[in-house]
């Protein structure tokens, strides 16, 4: 065991005040809750507070001083019985003056336990005090004479844990469908796996654990994650549905026939009836967005767009005017 003076950090003509705070302070940094993948802070912890055990104590801190004991707390051999000092006397209630008992340390599962012997039992009653103080009386004994303390994270105050922090992530709209995996850059420059859940919306956001900004003791926030989905050249979304310009032929409007239709499992076959008029809307039932957590998919609305041939030739236009002056029609009559 270390000098205790050392181990709190405190010179030996430091007051109780400075003392008191320098356990409190140490007390938070080394607790095991706090470091849980330290596999050497429950001794570090441990050495802590048996350290406070002896300065903390104004009694103990004297016989420490004068040498009485040592910095585990035990009696330096003195002499015997009857000698001044009290010293050590065999057989008798304990060590120290007037028969002050002993007290032994551990760590474990049920947490940190000082157990006493002897009449010295009371003797810690200011630690356990202390610790209650700090900790909200969670330092509950579990029987006579010992005590363990468990640290919540709200012990810590509200810095325990760092700040979360904010990117965006442009995802394809396939993607956004189906799902996939991908990589998203931090503030921190640290580049990390998002698993893009199948459904998701634009604006919707992803929290990765963890992977924010650190906290004084170590315990970093979270990454929000907000999703953005890229214009696709050929649908667009609208609620659960996709939406698309279908463009055909002017024969294909006027005699009918099957063409194909781009989906985002694949291209499809629609049939599309002679006499077909511009901005008709098929549904193509189930072939639309799936939302996040839902069975059911959208479907996919096309739109009919009647094209004429890049070129027009003067036989087209011979044909388009015969069909003018021998058949005409007015598609704006009930338009006033």
């Amino acid at each position: 065991m270390r000098d205790p003076y050392t181990v709190l950090g405190v010179s030996k003509t430091a007051s109780e005040a400075e003392i008191k705070s320098a356990f409190r302070k140490l007390a938070k940094k080394h607790h095991p809750d706090a470091n849980k993948n330290d596999a050497k802070a429950a001794s570090r912890f441990a050495e802590l507070n048996a350290a406070y055990e002896i300065v903390g104590d104004d009694e103990k801190r004297k016989a420490f001083d004068r040498g009485e004991i040592d910095a585990e707390g035990k009696p330096r051999f003195q002499g015997f019985a009857g000698q001044p000092g009290g010293g050590f006397h065999p057989g008798g209630a304990g060590f120290g003056q007037g028969g002050g008992g002993f007290e032994s340390f551990s760590f474990g599962p049920d947490g940190f336990q000082r157990r006493t012997g002897g009449a010295g039992g009371a003797a810690g009653s200011g630690f356990e005090d202390l610790l209650r103080g700090m900790f909200g009386g969670r330092a509950a004994g579990p029987g006579r004479g010992g005590f363990s303390t468990e640290f919540e994270p709200e012990d810590f105050g509200s810095q325990a844990t760092g700040q979360d922090l904010a990117a965006t992530l442009t995802i394809s709209l396939a993607d956004a469908a189906k799902g996939a995996t991908t990589r998203v850059s931090l503030p921190t420059g640290k580049d990390v796996e998002v698993k893009i859940p199948a459904g998701i919306a634009s604006g919707q956001q992803i929290r990765l654990k963890g992977q924010g900004y650190p906290g004084p003791l170590g315990r970093n926030g979270d990454a929000i994650i907000t999703i953005t989905i890229a214009p696709h050249p050929v649908f667009k979304p609208d609620g659960d549905d996709l939406r698309l310009d279908l463009p055909i032929t002017l024969y294909e409007a006027v005699l009918g026939g099957k063409v194909r239709v781009p989906t985002l499992d694949g291209a499809v076959e629609l049939a599309i009836p002679a006499g077909t008029n511009a901005g008709r809307t098929f549904r193509l039932k189930g072939k639309g967005l799936k939302a996040k957590g839902s069975k059911a998919a959208g479907d996919l609305l096309a739109t009919v767009r009647v094209m004429l041939p890049e070129t027009i030739d003067d036989e087209l236009k011979r044909e388009i005017e015969k069909l003018r002056d021998e058949k005409p029609y007015d598609p704006r009559k009930d338009l006033t």
